[in-house]
């Protein structure tokens, strides 16, 4: 059997000059199948508040939901390892709490590491956590749970603020994370970040500079109708194939033609 990759794995990939590969996945099945493509990371992420559970942001996701969806891709992830969104209000806090939050992940859906969004003002946090000896991997530029301050999902990094998103990626790595997620920010930027870092980065929407690249799963397979970003690609147009297969079931049902004989069970 392959070995798992590990935490320590993915600074020797950086150094390596191997590009990390990291999918989202919510459930046991695509897990399964993501893993055995050879997918590094399974991100279980908050956008499972947006591609399963229909909510327009990520806010309302809870930790007993990220833990219920983490405990199944943990099931199914061979050798990928998992790293599980603390959502929106468990980070927030004194970092003693934020360590429950964590340490109940860990411990009850079986995951390698968490991930939370934030810069400079989640050192504190970040080094409480790591001090214990819970990996994190960290998230700036464009963070989903401040969709309301940044007043809708815009690129962040332009201009002056590249500054801000430069150090606040400095800042997570000398608080001990192990990756930092780059999101939508301005390629050049991108770029520029993974090369003062000695941590991996992780981009989505932050161009090819990045240590590796991250996509959401349904928006990878063509399964997800809502939001499209510019930086998405589908490489396989799965909603309509899913519908197409479902409409020849329901056909072959009101025509008779399902199940078979063969379908069947004899005496």
């Amino acid at each position: 059997m392959t070995p798992r990759v590990t935490v320590p794995e993915l600074g020797r990939l950086k150094r390596a000059g191997q590009r990390i590969v990291c999918v989202t996945a919510y459930d046991y099945t695509f897990a399964k199948l993501f893993g055995e493509a050879g997918v590094d990371i399974l991100l279980v992420g908050d956008s499972l508040g947006m591609v399963i559970l229909g909510h327009e942001t990520t806010l309302p996701v809870t930790l007993e939901q990220m833990i219920h969806h983490a405990t199944a891709v943990v099931r199914g992830a061979g050798r990928a390892l998992v790293v599980c969104d603390m959502p929106f209000g468990e980070c927030h806090g004194p970092a003693h709490r934020v360590m429950d939050a964590a340490v109940r992940i860990l411990k009850e859906s079986g995951c390698q590491a968490v991930k939370l969004e934030g810069g400079v003002r989640m050192v504190e946090t970040i080094r409480y956590l790591t001090g214990h000896h819970i990996p994190v991997m960290a998230h700036v530029g464009l963070t989903p749970q401040s969709v309301h301050a940044f007043g809708g999902f815009k690129v962040q990094g332009r201009g002056e603020a590249a500054a801000q998103v430069l150090e606040d990626a400095l800042a997570v790595e000398q608080a001990g994370a192990c990756a930092v997620i780059l999101e939508g920010i301005p390629t050049p930027l991108a770029t520029q970040v993974t090369q003062r870092l000695t941590i991996p980065t992780i981009g989505i929407g932050a161009g090819p500079g990045c240590d590796g690249q991250v996509l959401v799963g349904y928006d990878l397979l063509g399964l997800f109708d809502g939001v499209r970003p510019r930086f998405v690609k589908h490489y396989l147009e799965g909603g309509q194939t899913v519908m197409e297969a479902v409409a020849r079931f329901a056909q072959e049902v009101r025509d008779g033609v399902f199940p078979a004989p063969e379908h069947g069970f004899d005496p």
